[in-house]
């Protein structure tokens, strides 16, 4: 099957326990992939099949599975809501062309839906949305769809609406056609009775109608003109026409609502998305770009004629081997073809193509633009990299990652273990660009990074179960960084004289602060050549590598600016070398006199707790140095939204459950560094100056 038209690459994602899976389980259900339905509840969903899934009902890694529907070829991704593993979601959206955004009818629109939103944004995904829940006790449509204008400056078009709520909700109506669609309470999706608009809906019907005509009809200036001068109303199918346009443009997003738990409204969405979200072909193509990451003009057209481009967007590892994940955006991609990886510069032989069901596969010959399929035996491509073909090669635009900001420390329990853990750490990294290991020079000891306190806890359990490696952990620590706070202006000479040519290179600078977020700049203003311009590069470089290394604790220092003013050379003596190592050295003579200060990870947070411990909540937030910035009642309970340091926030859920009896949820994404307290900061140097001594 090569008819593109009839492809839709579609991703779902939404909050953490928004119903994400469960829609999923359904609509495999609904298209005939699986007979019997998995209950995320009862740790047997299809898409979730790790351990750890299963047992904590949370989806970590985003599975992939392909359906059909109405003849039309349907690749699915499931992407986790937890915020630890935002990047899941990230690297999905990156070769998705439409998505399926899930709302909770009564948590509304949660911090991490507005994660997913920004980044379905940034990648110009086409959506709709799906409120779920609506069965559930609290659950107001209307109320998430005013959340969706408000929180997400998103503009819903509501495509149906729920007849009867919370344990009265029994089935929808389709606002296009005027039908009401009613299931019976058997569980089956399939059995419902299509009849009128209930008498006591017809108003609010008319009035969401006449809403949708009038948005869709801004597509089509000839249909706009008939319905505003002449009244004449849009047939359905050249109004479903003006709906899929405003889809794909981004202009409105159609608003469904149903519960997936209960089997009602999801045929809704599978026709939604047939109807509404684009074919491979409808979408802008991928840049291509150098390896610098700078656009060199060309584009990715989906096309199954042009020369090879494919997206590696995921490496998994299980039972079979490494499976990699892959976007094929344009050309074929055969059984046996050697293709090159643009970014090691390396070719990889394609031993296998499978098409994904969930942990099924499905051996296939071929594949080519629009394909989502896995490939096996590939060595060294990783995610993000490109797969072309050898004669025309090109980059697609990478794949940025965010840094962590919390790590502990793991050693093997046994001498044994120490290879094995490698083994199985550096396929972890594989497989999670947002996981990242260090071995620690002085002490030999392993440190491990990630997005916060579940994401490494997941990861160590993997590392146990897995790969069968028993580890003894650290006390978590925070990615704490260095910055000055001062201009100071100062010179430095380096001079060595030892027979044969010595070394000489004088530099005058100043270093202050730079704006936040910038990073390093460096900048000259050297005139006349007192310091020719082919070592200011050495100047720059032996001033970078040192700030990885803080002068008071050995963090990394963050914004700073370093102007190399003037200088002095010998024309003998001088190089590049001698100006590197004046640099290092001024770096270390200057730093610690511009008031450096320890900088700590702000958390942006988000708590959910009954109304009756809403105080409990905020005095104990304050007492973690919190800022509160709002709250919002809603039907079940109050949001109350602050930011806190990340070192205060270590073992919070137990502290919030004890607080609100188990009822309290909450969660945290990584928002910006501030300064530390004089107190913390003085710990916090004390803690480096002893760990240096313990290594040293």
């Amino acid at each position: 099957m090569t008819d593109l038209s009839l492809y839709r690459n579609i991703g779902i994602f939404a909050h953490v326990d928004a119903g994400k899976t469960t829609t999923t389980e359904r609509i495999l259900n609904i298209t005939g992939k699986i007979h019997k339905i998995g209950e995320v509840h009862d740790g047997a969903a299809t898409t979730d099949f790790m351990d750890q899934e299963q047992e904590r009902g949370i989806t970590i890694q985003s599975a992939a599975t392909t359906t059909f529907w109405k003849n039309h070829r349907l690749n699915i991704i499931d992407t986790p809501g937890h915020v630890d593993f935002t990047i899941e979601v990230y690297r999905s959206l990156k070769v998705l062309d439409g998505g399926v955004g899930v709302f909770c009818g009564s948590g509304g629109v949660e911090p991490q839906s507005e994660t997913n939103w920004r980044y379905a944004n940034e990648s110009e995904v086409a959506r709709i949305i799906f409120v779920n829940k609506l069965d559930r006790m609290g659950a107001d449509f209307y109320r998430v769809v005013d959340q969706v204008r408000t929180v997400l400056a998103a503009n819903p078009l509501v495509m149906t609406l729920p007849i009867g709520t919370e344990e009265h909700f029994k089935g929808v109506v389709d606002v296009l056609t005027q039908k009401a669609y009613i299931w019976d309470d058997s569980g089956d999706p399939l059995k419902y009775e299509v009849s009128d608009v209930p008498e006591d809906m017809m108003e609010r019907v008319a009035e969401y109608r006449e809403k949708l005509i009038e948005a869709a009809i801004e597509m089509d200036e000839d249909l706009m003109m008939a319905y505003l001068e002449d009244g004449v109303e849009p047939s359905v199918e050249e109004l479903k026409r003006c709906i899929r346009l405003g889809t794909i443009g981004l202009n409105f997003f159609p608003t469904y609502c149903g519960s997936a738990f209960k089997n009602k409204g999801v045929q809704n969405i599978l026709d939604a998305v047939v109807d509404y979200l684009p074919n491979p072909t409808e979408v802008e193509p991928q840049e291509e770009v150098d390896i610098e990451g700078n656009p060199t003009g060309g584009l990715a057209v989906v096309d199954a004629n042009k020369p090879l481009r494919a997206l590696a967007f995921k490496i998994m590892d299980d039972r079979f081997g490494a499976l990699t994940f892959t976007r094929v955006y344009s050309g074929k991609l055969k059984k046996g073809d050697t293709v090159l990886n643009t970014f090691t510069g390396k070719t990889e032989r394609i031993s296998r193509i499978v098409e994904m069901h969930a942990d099924e596969r499905i051996e296939r010959d071929s594949a080519e633009a629009g394909d989502i399929v896995a490939l096996i035996g590939l060595k060294n491509t990783q995610t993000g990299h490109t797969l072309a073909d050898q004669k025309f090669p090109a980059t697609l635009e990478p794949m940025v990652f965010p840094e962590p900001v919390i790590y502990i420390a793991i050693s093997p329990k046994d001498k044994g273990g120490a290879e094995k853990m490698g083994l199985a750490l550096s396929k972890m990294i594989q497989e999670d660009p947002s996981f990242h290991m260090e071995t620690d020079q002085e002490s030999g000891e392993t440190i491990i990074k990630g997005m916060g306190e579940l994401h490494l806890d997941i990861k160590v359990d993997i590392l146990r179960r897995t790969h069968g490696v028993d580890v003894v952990v650290g006390k978590p620590l925070v990615a704490y960084r260095e910055t000055i706070t001062q201009r100071v202006e100062d010179s430095y000479t380096h001079k060595k004289q030892s027979g044969g040519s010595g070394q000489f290179a004088k530099i005058d600078y100043a270093i202050e602060p730079a704006e936040a977020g910038t990073g390093y700049i460096f900048e000259s203003i050297v005139t006349g050549g007192n310091v020719p311009r082919e070592f200011w590069p050495a100047v720059e470089k032996g001033f970078r590598v040192c700030l990885e290394e803080g002068p008071l604790a050995g963090y990394p220092c963050l914004d700073v600016k370093l102007t190399l003013i003037d200088g002095a050379f010998h024309a003998v003596d001088s190089s590049a070398i001698a100006y590197e190592l004046a640099s290092r050295a001024a770096y270390r003579q200057t730093m610690p006199k511009a008031a450096p200060q320890i900088m700590e990870p702000i958390m942006k947070i988000d708590v959910f707790t009954p109304e009756d411990h809403v105080g409990d909540v905020i005095g104990d937030l304050n007492r973690r140095r919190g800022m509160i910035q709002g709250q919002e009642p809603g039907p079940t309970g109050v949001r109350v939204k602050a930011s806190a340091p990340l070192s205060e926030m270590f073992g919070y859920i137990g502290d919030l459950r004890t607080m609100t009896s188990g009822r309290g949820q909450f969660s945290m994404e990584f928002s910006h560094y501030d300064p530390t307290p004089r107190n913390v900061a003085e710990d916090v140097i004390k803690d480096a100056k002893e760990r240096k001594a313990a290594k040293g």
